[in-house]
Protein backbone atom coordinates (compact mmCIF):
# COMPACT_ATOMS: atom_id res chain seq x y z
CA UNK A 1 0.00 0.00 0.00
CA UNK A 2 2.64 2.51 1.01
CA UNK A 3 4.54 1.68 -2.43
CA UNK A 4 1.41 2.48 -4.39
CA UNK A 5 1.20 5.70 -2.45
CA UNK A 6 4.51 6.43 -3.34
CA UNK A 7 4.07 6.08 -6.74
CA UNK A 8 1.03 8.20 -6.25
CA UNK A 9 2.59 10.79 -4.12
CA UNK A 10 5.46 11.17 -6.57
CA UNK A 11 3.52 11.86 -9.89
CA UNK A 12 1.13 14.06 -7.65
CA UNK A 13 4.21 16.09 -6.29
CA UNK A 14 5.54 16.46 -9.65
CA UNK A 15 1.77 18.10 -10.64
CA UNK A 16 1.78 20.06 -7.51
CA UNK A 17 5.26 21.61 -8.57
CA UNK A 18 3.59 22.65 -12.28
CA UNK A 19 0.84 24.02 -9.85
CA UNK A 20 3.05 26.25 -7.83
CA UNK A 21 4.57 27.27 -11.27
CA UNK A 22 1.35 28.38 -12.63
CA UNK A 23 0.14 30.21 -9.12
CA UNK A 24 3.27 31.86 -8.99
CA UNK A 25 3.32 33.38 -12.97
CA UNK A 26 -0.82 33.91 -12.31
CA UNK A 27 -0.47 35.65 -9.05
CA UNK A 28 2.62 37.87 -10.81
CA UNK A 29 0.02 38.83 -13.50
CA UNK A 30 -2.84 38.34 -12.03
CA UNK A 31 -1.78 40.22 -8.36
CA UNK A 32 -4.89 39.89 -5.38
CA UNK A 33 -6.21 43.16 -4.32
CA UNK A 34 -4.71 45.47 -6.83
CA UNK A 35 -6.47 44.37 -9.56
CA UNK A 36 -10.16 42.09 -9.81
CA UNK A 37 -8.87 39.57 -12.37
CA UNK A 38 -7.23 37.53 -9.84
CA UNK A 39 -10.43 37.15 -7.40
CA UNK A 40 -12.76 36.59 -10.71
CA UNK A 41 -10.73 33.39 -12.24
CA UNK A 42 -10.24 31.82 -9.04
CA UNK A 43 -14.07 31.95 -8.54
CA UNK A 44 -14.74 31.25 -11.82
CA UNK A 45 -12.02 27.92 -11.30
CA UNK A 46 -13.65 27.36 -8.08
CA UNK A 47 -17.15 26.35 -8.77
CA UNK A 48 -16.65 23.35 -11.60
CA UNK A 49 -13.65 22.39 -9.39
CA UNK A 50 -16.45 22.18 -6.09
CA UNK A 51 -18.51 19.79 -8.18
CA UNK A 52 -15.46 18.05 -9.41
CA UNK A 53 -14.61 17.03 -6.18
CA UNK A 54 -18.57 16.37 -4.88
CA UNK A 55 -19.71 14.13 -8.10
CA UNK A 56 -17.07 12.97 -9.57
CA UNK A 57 -13.96 11.85 -6.81
CA UNK A 58 -16.13 12.33 -3.70
CA UNK A 59 -19.17 10.68 -4.74
CA UNK A 60 -17.56 7.99 -7.30
CA UNK A 61 -14.47 7.06 -5.73
CA UNK A 62 -16.81 6.08 -2.69
CA UNK A 63 -18.99 4.01 -3.90
CA UNK A 64 -17.68 2.64 -7.47
CA UNK A 65 -14.56 1.85 -6.34
CA UNK A 66 -15.39 -0.84 -4.24
CA UNK A 67 -18.04 -2.03 -6.10
CA UNK A 68 -15.79 -2.41 -8.84
CA UNK A 69 -12.63 -3.94 -6.92
CA UNK A 70 -15.37 -6.89 -5.65
CA UNK A 71 -16.76 -7.48 -9.56
CA UNK A 72 -13.66 -8.32 -10.41
CA UNK A 73 -13.08 -10.04 -7.81
CA UNK A 74 -16.04 -12.20 -7.94
CA UNK A 75 -17.59 -11.72 -11.57
CA UNK A 76 -14.33 -11.62 -13.81
CA UNK A 77 -13.66 -8.98 -15.92
CA UNK A 78 -16.14 -8.51 -18.83
CA UNK A 79 -19.01 -8.05 -15.78
CA UNK A 80 -16.93 -5.49 -14.14
CA UNK A 81 -16.25 -3.49 -17.47
CA UNK A 82 -19.99 -3.40 -17.80
CA UNK A 83 -20.55 -2.01 -14.66
CA UNK A 84 -17.91 0.36 -15.24
CA UNK A 85 -19.45 1.44 -18.29
CA UNK A 86 -22.57 1.83 -17.06
CA UNK A 87 -21.52 3.87 -14.33
CA UNK A 88 -19.50 6.13 -16.68
CA UNK A 89 -22.69 6.94 -18.97
CA UNK A 90 -24.52 7.74 -15.71
CA UNK A 91 -22.01 9.71 -14.26
CA UNK A 92 -21.64 11.89 -17.67
CA UNK A 93 -25.28 12.63 -18.34
CA UNK A 94 -25.46 13.80 -14.68
CA UNK A 95 -22.52 16.29 -15.05
CA UNK A 96 -23.24 17.56 -18.76
CA UNK A 97 -26.80 18.06 -17.59
CA UNK A 98 -25.37 20.28 -14.51
CA UNK A 99 -22.94 22.25 -17.09
CA UNK A 100 -25.97 22.93 -19.15
CA UNK A 101 -27.79 24.24 -16.63
CA UNK A 102 -24.88 26.09 -14.65
CA UNK A 103 -24.49 28.03 -18.00
CA UNK A 104 -28.08 28.79 -18.68
CA UNK A 105 -28.47 30.47 -15.22
CA UNK A 106 -24.69 31.16 -14.55
CA UNK A 107 -25.41 35.61 -13.95
CA UNK A 108 -28.29 34.53 -11.60
CA UNK A 109 -25.57 32.31 -9.75
CA UNK A 110 -22.88 34.55 -9.63
CA UNK A 111 -24.46 37.27 -8.07
CA UNK A 112 -26.73 35.69 -5.99
CA UNK A 113 -24.69 32.36 -4.92
CA UNK A 114 -21.17 32.28 -5.97
CA UNK A 115 -19.66 34.95 -5.53
CA UNK A 116 -22.66 37.78 -4.10
CA UNK A 117 -19.78 40.56 -2.85
CA UNK A 118 -18.86 40.68 -6.74
CA UNK A 119 -21.75 42.72 -7.15
CA UNK A 120 -20.39 45.95 -5.70
CA UNK A 121 -17.95 45.90 -8.84
CA UNK A 122 -19.81 45.00 -12.51
CA UNK A 123 -16.81 44.43 -13.98
CA UNK A 124 -15.46 41.91 -12.21
CA UNK A 125 -18.99 40.15 -11.89
CA UNK A 126 -19.33 40.28 -15.64
CA UNK A 127 -15.90 38.71 -16.10
CA UNK A 128 -16.35 36.02 -13.43
CA UNK A 129 -19.69 35.03 -14.94
CA UNK A 130 -17.63 35.05 -18.48
CA UNK A 131 -14.88 32.86 -16.87
CA UNK A 132 -17.02 30.53 -15.41
CA UNK A 133 -18.95 29.90 -18.11
CA UNK A 134 -15.51 29.37 -20.00
CA UNK A 135 -14.56 26.77 -17.33
CA UNK A 136 -17.64 24.95 -16.55
CA UNK A 137 -16.97 21.97 -19.19
CA UNK A 138 -14.44 21.28 -17.22
CA UNK A 139 -16.30 19.54 -15.26
CA UNK A 140 -17.56 16.32 -17.23
CA UNK A 141 -14.67 16.00 -18.28
CA UNK A 142 -12.93 15.56 -14.97
CA UNK A 143 -15.75 13.21 -14.15
CA UNK A 144 -15.02 11.22 -17.08
CA UNK A 145 -11.38 11.46 -16.03
CA UNK A 146 -12.27 10.69 -12.05
CA UNK A 147 -14.16 7.91 -13.24
CA UNK A 148 -11.55 6.15 -14.84
CA UNK A 149 -8.95 6.54 -12.56
CA UNK A 150 -11.25 4.64 -9.77
CA UNK A 151 -10.83 1.71 -12.79
CA UNK A 152 -7.25 2.19 -13.03
CA UNK A 153 -6.74 1.94 -9.38
CA UNK A 154 -9.24 -1.02 -8.70
CA UNK A 155 -6.56 -2.27 -11.00
CA UNK A 156 -3.76 -1.49 -9.21
CA UNK A 157 -2.38 0.92 -11.63
CA UNK A 158 -1.77 4.65 -10.13
CA UNK A 159 0.61 6.22 -12.45
CA UNK A 160 -1.61 7.88 -15.09
CA UNK A 161 -3.74 9.06 -12.77
CA UNK A 162 -1.54 10.49 -10.47
CA UNK A 163 -0.31 11.96 -13.69
CA UNK A 164 -2.92 13.27 -15.70
CA UNK A 165 -3.33 16.33 -13.47
CA UNK A 166 -0.17 17.93 -14.86
CA UNK A 167 -1.73 18.56 -17.91
CA UNK A 168 -3.40 21.34 -16.27
CA UNK A 169 -1.06 22.91 -14.56
CA UNK A 170 0.86 22.47 -18.48
CA UNK A 171 -1.66 23.98 -20.45
CA UNK A 172 -2.59 26.98 -17.91
CA UNK A 173 0.89 27.97 -18.38
CA UNK A 174 1.01 27.84 -21.83
CA UNK A 175 -1.89 30.16 -22.25
CA UNK A 176 -1.25 32.62 -19.66
CA UNK A 177 2.75 33.44 -20.90
CA UNK A 178 2.35 34.89 -23.61
CA UNK A 179 -0.69 37.79 -22.15
CA UNK A 180 0.33 41.31 -21.60
CA UNK A 181 -3.09 42.41 -19.11
CA UNK A 182 -4.49 40.56 -15.48
CA UNK A 183 -7.93 40.74 -17.77
CA UNK A 184 -6.31 39.16 -20.52
CA UNK A 185 -4.22 36.30 -18.23
CA UNK A 186 -7.42 35.68 -17.05
CA UNK A 187 -9.18 34.53 -20.33
CA UNK A 188 -6.86 32.28 -21.53
CA UNK A 189 -6.17 30.74 -18.04
CA UNK A 190 -9.49 29.45 -18.33
CA UNK A 191 -9.42 28.40 -21.86
CA UNK A 192 -6.19 26.51 -20.48
CA UNK A 193 -8.92 24.81 -18.01
CA UNK A 194 -10.69 23.77 -20.43
CA UNK A 195 -8.44 22.48 -23.07
CA UNK A 196 -6.71 20.23 -19.74
CA UNK A 197 -9.74 18.74 -19.06
CA UNK A 198 -9.96 17.17 -22.72
CA UNK A 199 -6.47 16.39 -22.50
CA UNK A 200 -6.92 14.56 -19.04
CA UNK A 201 -10.27 13.10 -20.24
CA UNK A 202 -8.33 11.55 -23.08
CA UNK A 203 -5.50 10.50 -21.37
CA UNK A 204 -7.24 8.16 -19.17
CA UNK A 205 -9.57 7.11 -21.96
CA UNK A 206 -6.02 5.59 -23.82
CA UNK A 207 -4.78 4.13 -19.96
CA UNK A 208 -7.59 1.90 -19.48
CA UNK A 209 -7.75 0.93 -23.27
CA UNK A 210 -4.39 -0.01 -23.04
CA UNK A 211 -4.77 -1.62 -18.87
CA UNK A 212 -7.05 -4.65 -20.51
CA UNK A 213 -10.29 -2.86 -19.61
CA UNK A 214 -12.79 -2.67 -22.05
CA UNK A 215 -15.08 0.37 -20.78
CA UNK A 216 -17.42 1.63 -23.43
CA UNK A 217 -19.22 4.09 -24.62
CA UNK A 218 -22.96 3.91 -24.12
CA UNK A 219 -26.11 5.45 -23.04
CA UNK A 220 -27.36 5.69 -19.58
CA UNK A 221 -29.30 2.47 -17.96
CA UNK A 222 -30.55 2.86 -14.78
CA UNK A 223 -29.69 -0.82 -14.13
CA UNK A 224 -29.68 -2.18 -10.48
CA UNK A 225 -26.25 -1.97 -9.58
CA UNK A 226 -26.67 1.40 -11.57
CA UNK A 227 -29.23 2.71 -8.89
CA UNK A 228 -26.98 0.99 -5.67
CA UNK A 229 -24.25 2.82 -6.82
CA UNK A 230 -26.45 6.13 -7.01
CA UNK A 231 -28.00 5.21 -3.43
CA UNK A 232 -24.27 4.61 -2.25
CA UNK A 233 -22.99 8.01 -4.11
CA UNK A 234 -25.31 10.45 -2.90
CA UNK A 235 -24.77 10.75 1.02
CA UNK A 236 -21.11 9.38 -0.31
CA UNK A 237 -21.04 12.77 -2.61
CA UNK A 238 -21.23 14.88 0.98
CA UNK A 239 -19.22 13.16 3.13
CA UNK A 240 -16.05 12.86 1.01
CA UNK A 241 -16.75 16.57 -0.60
CA UNK A 242 -17.24 18.52 2.69
CA UNK A 243 -13.88 20.23 2.83
CA UNK A 244 -14.78 21.22 -0.81
CA UNK A 245 -18.30 23.20 0.31
CA UNK A 246 -16.76 24.37 3.42
CA UNK A 247 -14.44 26.29 0.65
CA UNK A 248 -17.03 27.31 -1.37
CA UNK A 249 -18.80 28.90 1.85
CA UNK A 250 -15.40 30.66 2.46
CA UNK A 251 -15.38 32.13 -0.77
CA UNK A 252 -18.89 33.24 -0.53
CA UNK A 253 -18.11 35.38 2.61
CA UNK A 254 -14.78 36.47 1.49
CA UNK A 255 -15.84 37.76 -1.81
CA UNK A 256 -17.21 41.44 -0.37
CA UNK A 257 -12.96 41.96 0.24
CA UNK A 258 -11.25 42.39 -2.34
CA UNK A 259 -8.35 40.22 -3.22
CA UNK A 260 -9.23 37.39 -0.46
CA UNK A 261 -10.55 35.36 -3.02
CA UNK A 262 -6.98 35.16 -4.55
CA UNK A 263 -5.10 34.80 -0.60
CA UNK A 264 -7.31 32.22 -0.26
CA UNK A 265 -6.42 30.52 -3.19
CA UNK A 266 -3.20 31.05 -2.67
CA UNK A 267 -3.35 29.51 0.91
CA UNK A 268 -5.17 26.27 -0.81
CA UNK A 269 -1.65 25.23 -2.87
CA UNK A 270 0.33 25.53 0.16
CA UNK A 271 -2.39 23.71 2.83
CA UNK A 272 -3.55 20.81 0.49
CA UNK A 273 -0.51 20.16 -0.25
CA UNK A 274 -0.23 17.59 1.96
CA UNK A 275 -3.66 16.14 1.68
CA UNK A 276 -2.96 15.64 -1.96
CA UNK A 277 0.27 14.31 -1.50
CA UNK A 278 -0.36 12.28 1.50
CA UNK A 279 -3.79 11.82 2.52
CA UNK A 280 -5.39 10.88 -0.77
CA UNK A 281 -2.36 9.14 -2.32
CA UNK A 282 -2.62 7.08 0.71
CA UNK A 283 -6.39 6.81 0.83
CA UNK A 284 -6.28 5.56 -2.95
CA UNK A 285 -3.92 2.65 -2.26
CA UNK A 286 -5.70 2.31 1.07
CA UNK A 287 -9.69 1.56 -0.32
CA UNK A 288 -8.96 -1.32 -2.71
CA UNK A 289 -7.14 -3.02 0.31
CA UNK A 290 -9.20 -2.39 2.77
CA UNK A 291 -12.48 -3.24 0.56
CA UNK A 292 -10.47 -6.99 -0.16
CA UNK A 293 -9.94 -7.35 3.82
CA UNK A 294 -13.35 -6.54 4.77
CA UNK A 295 -15.04 -8.69 2.19
CA UNK A 296 -12.54 -11.30 3.28
CA UNK A 297 -13.24 -10.43 7.21
CA UNK A 298 -9.50 -10.32 7.74
CA UNK A 299 -10.39 -8.10 10.38
CA UNK A 300 -6.31 -7.99 11.94
CA UNK A 301 -5.06 -7.28 8.35
CA UNK A 302 -7.82 -4.35 7.84
CA UNK A 303 -6.06 -2.84 11.05
CA UNK A 304 -2.51 -3.70 10.61
CA UNK A 305 -3.70 -1.37 6.62
CA UNK A 306 -5.24 1.48 8.74
CA UNK A 307 -2.58 1.49 11.72
CA UNK A 308 -0.14 1.69 8.59
CA UNK A 309 -1.75 4.57 6.48
CA UNK A 310 -2.54 6.56 9.66
CA UNK A 311 1.46 6.45 10.83
CA UNK A 312 2.50 6.92 7.58
CA UNK A 313 0.16 10.21 7.04
CA UNK A 314 1.13 11.84 10.03
CA UNK A 315 4.83 11.31 9.78
CA UNK A 316 4.44 13.26 6.42
CA UNK A 317 1.62 15.58 7.81
CA UNK A 318 3.08 16.89 11.21
CA UNK A 319 6.25 18.26 10.03
CA UNK A 320 4.01 19.99 7.36
CA UNK A 321 1.49 21.37 9.32
CA UNK A 322 3.99 22.95 12.24
CA UNK A 323 6.07 24.41 9.01
CA UNK A 324 2.75 26.66 7.94
CA UNK A 325 2.13 27.39 11.80
CA UNK A 326 5.59 28.55 12.31
CA UNK A 327 7.34 30.84 9.30
CA UNK A 328 4.06 31.61 7.41
CA UNK A 329 4.82 34.98 6.83
CA UNK A 330 8.42 33.82 5.74
CA UNK A 331 7.53 31.36 2.73
CA UNK A 332 4.47 33.30 0.81
CA UNK A 333 6.84 36.65 1.28
CA UNK A 334 9.59 34.74 -0.43
CA UNK A 335 7.57 32.39 -2.87
CA UNK A 336 4.87 35.03 -3.69
CA UNK A 337 5.75 38.98 -3.16
CA UNK A 338 6.69 39.92 -6.79
CA UNK A 339 4.99 41.37 -9.68
CA UNK A 340 1.35 42.34 -9.23
CA UNK A 341 1.29 40.60 -6.23
CA UNK A 342 2.32 42.70 -2.78
CA UNK A 343 3.91 42.95 0.47
CA UNK A 344 0.14 43.70 1.79
CA UNK A 345 -1.32 40.44 -0.24
CA UNK A 346 1.75 39.01 1.46
CA UNK A 347 0.85 39.50 4.73
CA UNK A 348 -3.17 38.82 4.43
CA UNK A 349 -2.20 35.52 2.77
CA UNK A 350 0.13 34.38 5.98
CA UNK A 351 -2.37 35.27 8.17
CA UNK A 352 -4.73 33.21 6.39
CA UNK A 353 -2.11 30.69 6.19
CA UNK A 354 -1.03 30.05 10.11
CA UNK A 355 -4.54 29.29 10.57
CA UNK A 356 -5.25 26.83 8.03
CA UNK A 357 -1.89 24.91 9.11
CA UNK A 358 -2.72 23.70 12.59
CA UNK A 359 -5.59 22.17 10.76
CA UNK A 360 -3.61 20.14 8.13
CA UNK A 361 -3.19 16.95 9.86
CA UNK A 362 -7.42 16.94 9.71
CA UNK A 363 -7.40 17.38 6.39
CA UNK A 364 -4.82 14.44 5.76
CA UNK A 365 -6.63 12.31 8.13
CA UNK A 366 -10.17 12.52 6.88
CA UNK A 367 -8.65 10.84 3.55
CA UNK A 368 -8.33 7.93 5.73
CA UNK A 369 -11.16 7.57 8.08
CA UNK A 370 -13.50 8.08 5.28
CA UNK A 371 -12.22 5.25 3.17
CA UNK A 372 -12.34 2.97 6.47
CA UNK A 373 -16.22 3.66 5.77
CA UNK A 374 -15.71 3.33 2.23
CA UNK A 375 -14.55 0.00 2.56
CA UNK A 376 -17.74 -1.20 4.78
CA UNK A 377 -20.21 0.51 2.29
CA UNK A 378 -21.03 3.06 4.94
CA UNK A 379 -21.39 6.54 3.24
CA UNK A 380 -24.34 7.31 5.11
CA UNK A 381 -22.51 7.63 8.66
CA UNK A 382 -19.69 10.19 6.77
CA UNK A 383 -22.44 12.44 5.17
CA UNK A 384 -24.07 13.08 8.52
CA UNK A 385 -20.60 13.82 10.52
CA UNK A 386 -19.49 15.33 7.18
CA UNK A 387 -23.08 17.96 7.67
CA UNK A 388 -22.45 18.70 11.27
CA UNK A 389 -18.77 19.91 10.49
CA UNK A 390 -20.31 21.82 7.47
CA UNK A 391 -22.14 23.54 9.71
CA UNK A 392 -19.86 24.28 12.49
CA UNK A 393 -17.71 25.60 9.68
CA UNK A 394 -20.60 27.98 8.33
CA UNK A 395 -22.02 29.94 12.27
CA UNK A 396 -17.91 29.60 13.28
CA UNK A 397 -16.93 31.37 10.09
CA UNK A 398 -19.27 33.54 10.15
CA UNK A 399 -18.82 34.81 13.41
CA UNK A 400 -15.01 34.72 13.40
CA UNK A 401 -15.07 36.88 9.86
CA UNK A 402 -16.69 39.44 11.32
CA UNK A 403 -14.87 39.92 14.39
CA UNK A 404 -11.32 39.15 12.76
CA UNK A 405 -12.00 39.12 9.25
CA UNK A 406 -10.69 36.40 6.91
CA UNK A 407 -8.12 34.32 9.02
CA UNK A 408 -11.23 33.81 10.78
CA UNK A 409 -13.03 31.73 7.99
CA UNK A 410 -9.37 29.50 7.94
CA UNK A 411 -9.99 29.27 11.49
CA UNK A 412 -13.07 27.91 11.16
CA UNK A 413 -12.37 25.55 8.43
CA UNK A 414 -9.53 24.26 10.51
CA UNK A 415 -11.54 23.88 13.55
CA UNK A 416 -14.68 21.84 11.96
CA UNK A 417 -12.23 19.40 10.58
CA UNK A 418 -10.62 18.49 13.82
CA UNK A 419 -14.15 18.03 15.27
CA UNK A 420 -15.00 15.71 11.91
CA UNK A 421 -11.99 13.50 12.64
CA UNK A 422 -13.04 13.17 16.29
CA UNK A 423 -16.27 12.17 15.40
CA UNK A 424 -15.81 9.63 12.93
CA UNK A 425 -13.15 8.25 15.57
CA UNK A 426 -15.06 8.10 18.10
CA UNK A 427 -17.91 6.20 16.10
CA UNK A 428 -15.47 3.74 14.89
CA UNK A 429 -14.08 2.97 18.18
CA UNK A 430 -18.07 2.31 19.44
CA UNK A 431 -18.36 0.37 17.19
CA UNK A 432 -15.37 -2.27 17.29
CA UNK A 433 -14.81 -1.10 13.83
CA UNK A 434 -11.09 0.23 14.69
CA UNK A 435 -9.03 1.60 17.48
CA UNK A 436 -5.34 2.07 16.98
CA UNK A 437 -3.47 -0.03 18.34
CA UNK A 438 -1.17 0.68 21.09
CA UNK A 439 1.98 0.25 18.70
CA UNK A 440 0.40 2.80 16.57
CA UNK A 441 -0.16 5.32 19.46
CA UNK A 442 3.48 5.06 20.21
CA UNK A 443 4.61 6.01 16.74
CA UNK A 444 2.24 9.04 16.39
CA UNK A 445 3.48 10.45 19.79
CA UNK A 446 6.87 9.70 18.59
CA UNK A 447 6.17 11.52 15.25
CA UNK A 448 4.77 14.45 17.28
CA UNK A 449 7.98 15.00 19.09
CA UNK A 450 10.23 14.72 16.07
CA UNK A 451 7.56 17.12 14.11
CA UNK A 452 8.08 19.77 16.80
CA UNK A 453 11.62 19.30 17.09
CA UNK A 454 11.74 20.64 13.36
CA UNK A 455 9.09 23.20 14.41
CA UNK A 456 11.81 24.70 16.48
CA UNK A 457 14.46 25.07 13.65
CA UNK A 458 11.71 26.47 11.54
CA UNK A 459 10.84 29.36 13.92
CA UNK A 460 13.99 30.04 14.55
CA UNK A 461 15.16 30.41 11.18
CA UNK A 462 12.02 32.59 10.87
CA UNK A 463 13.20 34.93 13.98
CA UNK A 464 16.78 35.10 12.09
CA UNK A 465 15.38 35.76 8.37
CA UNK A 466 17.22 38.76 8.15
CA UNK A 467 20.36 37.42 8.97
CA UNK A 468 20.20 34.63 6.93
CA UNK A 469 19.33 36.71 3.96
CA UNK A 470 22.17 38.72 4.61
CA UNK A 471 24.80 35.96 4.62
CA UNK A 472 23.27 34.85 0.83
CA UNK A 473 23.21 38.62 -0.65
CA UNK A 474 26.98 39.07 0.83
CA UNK A 475 27.76 35.63 -0.97
CA UNK A 476 26.81 37.68 -4.13
CA UNK A 477 24.08 35.55 -4.93
CA UNK A 478 20.46 37.28 -5.90
CA UNK A 479 17.29 36.41 -5.39
CA UNK A 480 18.05 36.44 -1.74
CA UNK A 481 14.66 35.97 -0.35
CA UNK A 482 14.06 33.02 -2.79
CA UNK A 483 17.57 31.41 -1.25
CA UNK A 484 16.39 31.92 1.97
CA UNK A 485 13.34 29.93 2.53
CA UNK A 486 14.78 27.05 0.16
CA UNK A 487 17.64 27.00 2.30
CA UNK A 488 15.20 26.79 5.44
CA UNK A 489 13.10 24.48 3.63
CA UNK A 490 15.85 22.23 2.59
CA UNK A 491 17.50 21.84 6.00
CA UNK A 492 14.39 21.35 7.98
CA UNK A 493 13.55 18.61 5.61
CA UNK A 494 17.00 17.14 6.16
CA UNK A 495 16.74 17.24 9.49
CA UNK A 496 13.55 15.90 10.06
CA UNK A 497 14.19 12.10 8.85
CA UNK A 498 16.90 12.09 11.36
CA UNK A 499 14.73 13.46 14.35
CA UNK A 500 11.90 10.78 13.34
CA UNK A 501 14.28 7.75 13.44
CA UNK A 502 15.95 9.43 16.57
CA UNK A 503 12.48 9.23 18.26
CA UNK A 504 11.52 6.26 17.08
CA UNK A 505 8.43 7.19 14.86
CA UNK A 506 9.60 5.40 11.62
CA UNK A 507 12.29 2.69 12.39
CA UNK A 508 14.74 1.58 9.69
CA UNK A 509 12.66 -1.83 9.00
CA UNK A 510 9.54 0.42 8.25
CA UNK A 511 11.66 2.13 5.26
CA UNK A 512 13.21 -1.35 4.28
CA UNK A 513 9.68 -2.66 3.97
CA UNK A 514 8.14 0.53 1.99
CA UNK A 515 10.69 0.52 -0.33
CA UNK A 516 11.39 -3.04 -1.28
CA UNK A 517 10.81 -3.59 -5.15
CA UNK A 518 7.51 -5.10 -6.28
CA UNK A 519 5.65 -5.63 -9.30
CA UNK A 520 5.22 -2.72 -11.35
CA UNK A 521 2.11 -0.93 -10.40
Amino acid sequence: MIRSSMIYSFFTLLSRLMGFARDLVVSYFMGASATFAADAFNAAFAFPNLFRRIFAEGAFAAAFVPAYSRSLEKDGEEVADVLAADAMATLAAATLALTVAAELTMPWLMRWLIAPGFAANPQKLELAILLTRITMPYLPCMAIYAHLSGVLNARNRFILSAAAPILLNVWTLVTVLPTHSPQQAAMWCAVGVLIAGVSQAGLLWWGVRKSGARVDVRLPRLTPEIRKLIALAIPGAIAASATQINIFVSGILVSQVNGARSWLAVCDRLYQLPQGLVGVAVGVALLPRLSRAVQADDKPQARGAIDQAITFCMALSLPAAVGLVTIPYFLIDALYTRGAFTHLDAMKTAQALQQYGWGVPAFVAVQITNRIFFAQQDTRTPMIYGLISVGVNVALGVALFFLVGVPGIAAATSAAWWLNVLMMNVHLARKHVYTPSPAAWSKLARILAASLAAGVLMYAAGHYRAEIEAVIASLGIGHAKEFAILAVVAAAGLAYPFLLLASGGITRADIRAATKRSAAI
